[in-house]
């Protein structure tokens, strides 16, 4: 954060400048139990009360760096290389031991790993246009990483522990001073652990999961539409130590029909008919989503006119009903006709052109 957004570290911690370590523990202890991760999961202003008290508590529990804040404040801490932390890993390399002696929270650097959480999966499912309207009933096998039955996920052969990582002592950190500022970076042996296994899982090779193939079974419901996304909880990859397993998410896609088209819960589509049907009227049969159905044609149907056959569409996935299918006239004039078939649509035309007439005389007269 640049400075001018930083909070006084006391103000931070509710201290007063004259407050003695112990004082300043038991206030950062207090603040820490309060807005760990681990209790405030996804709370983004929990995350940032938890740094912001860990920043404070790094300074004033430091004798020469307090004392450098005292008279300089955080440009003078900026100054001398010290910029906070960078993240939650930084916090728990850093005060690993106290938040394990106090409150049995946060990174396990000596015993066994942090928890952590599965990845989540995505799967990418094609269904027809029949059954995005009808519904669906199969099998998904999904590969994935799933948590070791044998050694539930620590990564251990059964009867075996860990053991302290030599090189940093358990703590899963090396710290290296500058002046009177320490460094701490991940051990570059145990990478952060705290511990070694020496006798890892032989069905894992230590790694606390192993690839397996999962089958599903999957409903689709009737009327879902392109790009709708289900949602399986736990049925990700597996969790390490002891985390929790992951969301698997099918994102569905519905194929396009050579016939029909959706739009929203009615389905549409178009039928060709004759100039004849359309002046006479009549009926046709006409395809829908179950069985195809009789259609009457009013007497005079114009050319791009909307016909409907309700409830034919789509059922309603928030609600109940179904939606409508729309038929959309299309009058198709013939192209080859025969001499006869010229002679009596002159005639026609003759007859049509004297009913103007008469018409238009009446109107004048």
């Amino acid at each position: 954060m640049p400075n001018n957004h930083k909070r006084d570290y006391y103000e931070v911690l509710g201290l007063s400048r004259q407050a003695n370590e112990e004082e300043i523990k038991k206030a950062y202890r207090k603040m820490a139990l309060k807005y760990h991760p681990d209790r405030n999961p996804g709370d983004k202003e929990a995350e940032e009360r938890f740094k912001e008290a860990a920043e404070a508590y790094e300074v004033l529990h430091d004798p020469q760096k307090r004392d450098l804040y005292d008279r300089f404040g955080h440009e003078g801490l900026q100054g001398a290389g010290f910029s906070g932390f960078g993240g939650f890993e930084d916090i728990f390399s850093s005060f690993g031991d106290i938040f394990e002696d106090f409150f049995g929270l946060g990174r396990k650097g000596r015993g066994g790993s942090r928890a952590r959480e599965g990845a989540d999966l995505r799967y990418d499912l094609s269904i027809s246009f029949m059954e995005a309207a009808k519904g669906k009933e199969m099998e998904l096998k999904i590969p994935r990483l799933e948590t070791c039955s044998v050694c539930k996920g620590n990564g251990m052969e059964p009867g075996t522990k860990p053991e302290f990582c030599p090189t940093c002592g358990g703590r899963g950190q090396v710290v290296q001073s500058q002046g009177f500022f320490r460094i701490s970076t991940p051990c570059p042996r145990c990478h952060g652990q705290g511990q070694i296994i020496n006798h890892p899982c032989r069905s894992c090779r230590g790694q606390g999961r192993v690839e397996q193939t999962k089958t599903l079974s999957l409903k689709i419901p009737p009327g879902i539409s392109n790009g709708s996304r289900l949602r399986f909880r736990g049925q990700g990859e597996g969790g390490v130590s002891g985390g929790q397993p992951g969301d698997l998410y099918v994102v569905v896609f519905v194929e396009e029909h050579d016939f029909f088209q959706r739009d929203g819960d009615d389905v549409v589509c178009s039928i060709p008919i004759s100039m004849i049907q359309a002046s006479l009227g009549g009926e046709i049969e006409v395809p829908t989503l179950n069985d195809p159905k009789k259609l009457t044609i009013p007497k005079g149907t114009q050319n791009g006119q909307t016909l409907r056959f309700k409830g034919e569409g789509f059922p309603r996935l928030r609600g109940s009903g179904k939606g409508d299918q729309l038929i959309h006239i299309n009058i198709k004039i013939p192209t080859h006709l025969s001499k006869r078939q010229e002679e009596l649509l002159r005639e026609f035309e003759e007859l049509e052109a004297k009913k103007s007439t008469s018409r238009l005389a009446r109107l004048f007269s």
